[in-house]
């Protein structure tokens, strides 16, 4: 694998923020809930830049917007969970995506939840959740991008997934 400077060479260009964010309104991707609770309390954001990493050890990455300090909350807290959402999540959705319309206390009790390893909120109707360890947490331009791993997952009901495309939710 070829390693490349963050720097960019001087003759380099680099592309708008709007026309990468309208680039990436076209890339469809589950809609999630990623939780976390301890010390630093409770919080919940909906967010879409989840991928698995690894089988071995079950790793995930998580990227979350760097303006709202409260996800600091994550990094400090040392845990989270991914809840997929099912087709009928747009409600909840919705209200953890509020921009701080919707208090915490109000967001989590549109939800059925419980804990398994670590302690963060899992959403027991929720497709499938991955509660996590956080085992790195770092800044990556306006994102705080938070690596766990897999301590446990929760398998909720099955169905179709909420989708997200085109600043839009959709359904599989």
């Amino acid at each position: 694998m070829r390693s490349v400077d963050s720097e960019l060479r001087s003759d380099e260009v680099r592309i708008a923020p709007e026309d990468f964010r309208a680039a990436m309104s076209r890339f469809a991707s589950a809609v999630h809930l990623v939780t976390t609770e301890g010390r630093a309390g409770r919080r919940g954001v909906t967010a879409t830049a989840v991928v698995g990493v690894s089988d071995d050890p079950a790793t995930i990455l998580v990227c979350l917007n760097a303006s709202n300090a409260e996800n600091a909350r994550f990094a400090e807290n040392g845990n989270f969970a991914v809840n997929v959402l099912a087709a009928g999540g747009r409600e909840l959705a919705e209200a953890f995506a509020g921009g701080g319309k919707l208090p915490q206390d109000e967001r989590f009790a549109l939800g059925r939840w419980t804990a398994l390893a670590t302690g963060a909120p899992v959403l027991e109707q929720a497709l499938v959740a991955f509660d996590c360890r956080l085992v790195e947490a770092r800044m990556v331009a306006t994102h705080h991008v938070l690596v766990g791993e897999v301590a446990a997952v929760h398998e909720g009901p099955s169905g179709p997934p909420l989708l997200y495309h085109a600043r839009g939710y959709h359904l599989l």
